[in-house]
């Protein structure tokens, strides 16, 4: 078993995702592992579709995430440091807490999300970054649209589920994340339930 940044992987996990990463550089130039009979084939699997996603979250450099981090933290204002202390004190903590941080364009909320990302990052702890746009999502750091992150159907009803199966990698990257940022997140009934029942599946 391997251990990235508290994320646990079994030695066969590891090795499907490198092989993943290879196949990626591959197609990137124009070829496949398939051009290669001796070389072993990657699972295809579905509990290995998130494989970037879950990469670009164990793989943070902790040095840089902290320069980052007291980079940031010098620029802060009164009313952002407040709420970042707040979040970070929870997290912290390990009681699990949803905060709902409003505002105007222009009011600082993305800064504060650079901030706490580099923080949690910085301590070799994992945060998810998410949003309902994907337009949104291209101002966070690593940012990935919600409704595929935590594979949110598009049709939410009373009985909508995540569908996330128990023991996956992605379930697994769940339980060990610090914090979820969710920019623009939708005041919808439905939607939250279904992200509630998420978070109690895994």
């Amino acid at each position: 078993m391997f251990c990235f940044v508290g994320f646990q992987l079994e030695e066969h996990d590891l090795h499907n995702l490198r092989l993943l990463e290879v196949q990626e550089l591959l197609n990137s130039n124009g070829r496949a592992l398939t051009d290669y009979s001796s070389f072993p084939q990657p699972d295809l699997s579905n509990s290995f579709k998130f494989h970037k996603f879950i990469i670009d979250e164990i793989n943070h450099h902790k040095e840089q995430m902290e320069k980052l981090h007291q980079s940031l933290l010098q620029s802060v204002t009164n009313e952002q440091l407040h709420v970042y202390n707040k979040i970070m004190a929870t997290v912290n903590s390990e009681v699990g807490n949803f905060f709902f941080l409003y505002g105007y364009g222009g009011t600082g909320k993305t800064y504060l999300w650079k901030l706490l990302s580099g923080a949690i990052r910085a301590k070799g702890m994992i945060a998810l970054n998410v949003a309902s746009s994907g337009i949104a999502s291209l101002l966070l750091p690593e940012g990935k649209i919600a409704h595929s992150t935590f594979c949110i159907p598009l049709a939410i009803n009373d009985e909508s589920l995540c569908n996330i199966n128990q023991g996956s990698l992605l379930a697994k990257l769940l339980m060990e994340t610090k914090l979820i940022i969710w920019d623009e997140a939708p005041i919808d009934e439905g939607l939250s339930c279904s992200f509630l029942r998420l978070l109690n599946m895994v």
